[in-house]
């Protein structure tokens, strides 16, 4: 009997030790289980976490480009009666920002500060200057809308400061292109692989009531889409050819009435002010050499009552044209010293026969010649250091000293 009573003792103890070890094989089989989905949900986190980043690095980009310039003017006074200090100027500070939402359709934008500060006390300013949604169907034919560039002259799309010659952008291109020229609307534009290009479209126009610096052209009447007024709206049209090695040839107008029905003056109300502006333009690079030059032309109808209207002599018929030759004279890949010479010539025409018996004189410094000597050093391809001289022919007390950095990224 105690020998039944041990074997069924020792039997109920091997059955409940090998139940005990059943059930932590279980558990640990369990458990192993649990580490081995959270071993997984942590690697699809950290693919999510990775491709989440990829995919922001692949679908924004980030840039900007800025300036800062010594001016050292050799007159105290202007033939104009301008008060000329010599001057240190963060002149421009810009940020970029594009987004691409998909393979079609993209995001582009422009965020400046000019002059460091900007308030109700500073001559400063914080714009915009482009914002705007852009449709590819195909490369000869894509549609953008929102606040853009107008496509005139070299450097209205080409203004970053290692993209061109001199510290100070050219007067024709300020004073009669008024760069930079930026309008809302809609555009389209492509290319060609024949190296022929376009770009056309409907955009705000001027406000000839708003001009307030006739020696500027009409450059204080485009509006940047500013609350601008848009009663009179503009066309515009470009072309351009790159077919061969190192040539660019180009040319662009705008046309549209900027009497807005009297908005900025009602003098100006049913007034056909229309403003053409026109320009053609070629640059050419080889073996070292840049050579470029650009013609524009300007012509406001109906000046008189544009004089009328901002009681300042308006621009009339207004022109413009320079020629530029630069040389890389040294080059390696580390640096590149760049001297080059240009000659402009700007006429911005005045009306002074108004119906008031033409009380307001001619601008003095509307019309000048003037001559730059300079070089441009890069210490890499988007940083630029400058120096130059630049003469004025007939307003001498402009003649001025200058230095420049500038960068691009």
């Amino acid at each position: 009997m105690r020998k039944k009573l041990v074997g069924l003792a020792f039997a109920t103890a091997l059955m409940t030790g090998n139940a005990m070890a059943a059930s932590i094989d279980d558990k640990i089989d369990a458990l192993q289980e649990q580490i081995e989905e959270l071993k997984a949900q942590a690697s699809n986190a950290e693919k999510n976490r990775s491709s989440g980043i990829q995919g922001f690095v692949n679908n924004n980009s980030i840039g900007g480009y800025g300036e800062i310039n010594y001016n050292n003017f050799k007159g105290r006074i202007s033939s104009n009666g301008e008060a000329l200090d010599d001057t240190v100027d963060v002149r421009r500070f810009v940020l970029y920002f594009g987004h691409r939402f998909s393979d079609r359709l993209s995001f582009h934008s422009e965020l400046e500060i000019e002059h460091a500060v900007s308030s109700a006390d500073d001559a400063g300013e914080v714009e915009v200057e482009q914002a705007y949604l852009a449709y590819k169907f195909n490369d000869s034919a894509n549609v953008k809308a929102g606040i853009f560039l107008i496509p005139l002259g070299i450097i209205n799309e080409n203004h970053e400061p290692p993209r061109f010659f001199g510290v100070n952008r050219n007067e024709v291109e300020t004073r009669i292109i008024p760069t930079t020229y930026r309008e809302a609307g809609i555009g389209l534009f492509g290319g060609f692989e024949n190296g022929f290009g376009y770009d056309v479209g409907v955009t705000t126009g001027f406000d000839s009531g708003k001009i307030d610096e006739p020696a500027f052209g009409v450059r204080s009447g485009h509006q940047e889409g500013a609350l601008a007024h848009a009663k009179d709206l503009q066309l515009y049209a470009s072309a351009k050819y790159t077919g061969l090695s190192g040539l660019l040839l180009g040319a662009g107008i705008i046309s549209g009435n900027t009497g807005q029905d009297g908005a900025s003056s009602v003098v100006l109300k049913n007034v056909n002010a229309r403003l053409t502006l026109a320009e053609v333009h070629a640059r050419y690079e080889t073996h070292g050499f840049d050579l470029s030059a650009l013609y524009a032309r300007g012509k406001l109808n109906n000046a008189d009552k544009v004089t009328q209207a901002i009681g300042n002599a308006a621009p009339d018929d207004f022109y413009g044209w320079y020629t530029q030759l630069a040389y890389h004279a040294y080059k390696t890949n580390e640096i590149d010293i760049a001297p080059f010479i240009r000659f402009e010539r700007f006429d911005v025409s005045q009306q002074e026969n108004a119906a008031n018996g033409g009380f307001f004189p001619r601008e003095v410094t509307a019309k000048d010649r003037i001559t730059t000597v300079g070089v441009n050093i890069y210490p890499h391809a988007d940083v630029v250091v400058k120096a130059d001289y630049q003469y004025y022919a007939k307003d001498n007390a402009h003649s001025s000293f200058n230095l420049g950095l500038g960068y691009q990224f």
